[in-house]
């Protein structure tokens, strides 16, 4: 799933005069929004359209699992080496890699013929957007000066906004009215739109300087690919098998080996001394339970809208617009009330009532409302991610030094995309569990007229509400932690 934090802004200017003419800086910024806008609309749309892809391709729930996960995989454990990466080669080729990696692979998810081909096209498409994701704001800072970058950042932030909540309203729309083997053409949309943002990005760019004495931590991001990888296979295998145990084994080992890197690195990719900062982590480990808990919903909502009840895809694109809609209209709020109180109050009120809203979903999803009951409770968690937002991000930047503000915004981009691929490895097998210990014959996230179907996929989902639930109460808990904190 994608981040759904208001965007923040570089830590510090790193404006180049000779990087664009100034004629050419909203041309940057159309180029920054594009590469960002196809990120943003895979993984809301994916999510939607997984049912249909499952269906299409005869995926089984783990490899559905793995076309979110591989994902994930390679984002979150490149995502902080592609931002260094930038400043060694040169931000604006770079980018475009990303960009160019990120198209390539699409245009393989779009011709997959089978679930493994797809899972390793989404695993280099994440590699694309570990290398782009980090690029789009700094692209921004490089090109316009401080005076100007602020109004530049809140127009790529809008839309940015914008696409979230518009990209699963046209995928569902598409599905719905297209058919199911519409989902290939999701992806097949990146073409276009990646070629004119490598256009206008190469049409406009004037100077890209690299730096020489700038390294890049391979070792890190290969012990961390190879950890993650592992710990992800473990968990998703927990029911499939004994070899769960030795790949979470051999996951936290090759864990430890990352720290033990990180530890002796002169460059490391993930600085462990900023973890020393009582606020710091606790703002970390609360974007990962909090994130945990979205990313596990929003993954197994879709299948059990459509495949469950039988709800068309827009209509279940409609229980992600109050995310979008509550963080583009209040985030920003939300930031300058926690200048004045500090982010404390707002991440425990604010994770309060989304655990309120995951706590109602599984009270009341065995009436399968989707329209009374559903939707209003997304609203809620829609509206307490909105007072989390923007002061997770004033917590994380504020418990550290400014000179090290870059470093830790991207640790903790890079923790929530973990969270993403953790959970929902983690909860395959507990909602297959529930899922066949309620009645359930078929499979989980599947269309199926099998006696009790429905009702089955219903009592799972309501057992992974309340799993949501609890996570969003432990980030509660964690938001005092971060007490104290003010910003910088």
């Amino acid at each position: 799933m994608t981040d759904q934090r208001a965007p923040q802004t570089p830590a510090a200017p790193v404006f180049h005069a000779g990087f664009c003419a100034e004629r050419s800086r909203p041309y940057i910024l159309v180029a920054a929004v594009l590469a960002t806008s196809i990120g943003l609309i895979d993984g809301h749309v994916v999510a939607i359209a997984l049912p249909a892809m499952r269906d299409s391709l005869g995926a089984d729930l783990m490899q559905a699992q793995w076309i979110h996960n591989a994902y994930m995989l390679t984002l979150s454990a490149l995502i902080l080496v592609g931002g260094a990466m930038g400043d060694r080669f040169g931000l604006g080729r770079v980018f475009g890699l990303g960009i160019a990696l990120f198209v390539i692979a699409s245009i393989f998810c779009a011709i997959a013929p089978t679930p493994w081909f797809m899972i390793m096209a989404r695993a280099v498409q994440g590699i694309g957007a570990a290398i782009m994701v980090p690029g789009s704001l700094a692209l921004i800072a490089r090109a316009y000066p401080r005076e100007s970058r602020g109004r530049a950042i809140g127009i790529w932030a809008a839309a940015s906004a914008v696409t979230t909540a518009a990209g699963p309203i046209i995928g569902g729309l598409a599905l719905t009215i297209s058919g199911p083997d519409m989902w290939r053409w999701i992806f097949a949309i990146n073409l276009p739109l990646g070629g004119l943002a490598l256009y206008i990005l190469f049409r406009h760019l004037a100077e890209d300087p690299s730096k020489d004495e700038a390294r890049v931590d391979i070792p890190g991001a290969l012990s961390a690919t190879f950890a993650l990888l592992a710990i992800a296979w473990g968990l998703t295998s927990l029911d499939h098998g004994s070899n769960a145990s030795i790949w979470l084994i051999g996951g936290c080992a090759m864990l430890l080996v990352f720290l033990w890197i990180q530890s002796r690195s002169t460059h490391p990719m993930m600085p462990l001394a900023l973890f020393a900062s009582r606020p710091f982590s606790a703002a970390n480990a609360l974007s990962f339970t909090l994130y945990s808990a979205l990313s596990m919903m929003f993954f197994f909502m879709p299948m059990t809208f459509i495949a469950g009840w039988g709800l068309s895809e827009i209509e279940t694109a409609a229980a992600f617009a109050p995310m979008s809609v509550f963080i583009s209209l209040l985030s920003a709020r939300a930031g300058q009330l926690a200048d004045r109180i500090g982010p404390a109050p707002l991440l425990m009120g604010g994770s309060l009532v989304v655990a309120t809203g995951y706590a109602t979903m599984a009270l009341l999803a065995p009436a399968q409302n989707f329209w009374g009951h559903i939707l209003p409770a997304m609203c809620l968690v829609g509206l307490g991610m909105a007072a989390v937002a923007a002061p997770l991000s004033t917590a994380v930047m504020a418990a550290v030094n400014e000179a090290q503000s870059g470093i830790a915004s991207g640790i903790n981009n890079a923790v929530t995309r973990m969270a993403g691929l953790i959970s929902v490895a983690a909860v395959g097998g507990i909602i297959a569990t529930l899922y066949a210990g309620a009645g359930g014959t078929a499979s989980f996230g599947v269309t199926s007229d099998t006696a009790g179907h429905g009702a089955a996929m219903t009592a799972a989902f309501s057992g992974l509400a309340w799993i949501a639930t609890a996570l969003a109460l432990i980030s509660a808990g964690l938001g005092w932690l971060t007490r104290g904190v003010t910003k910088s």
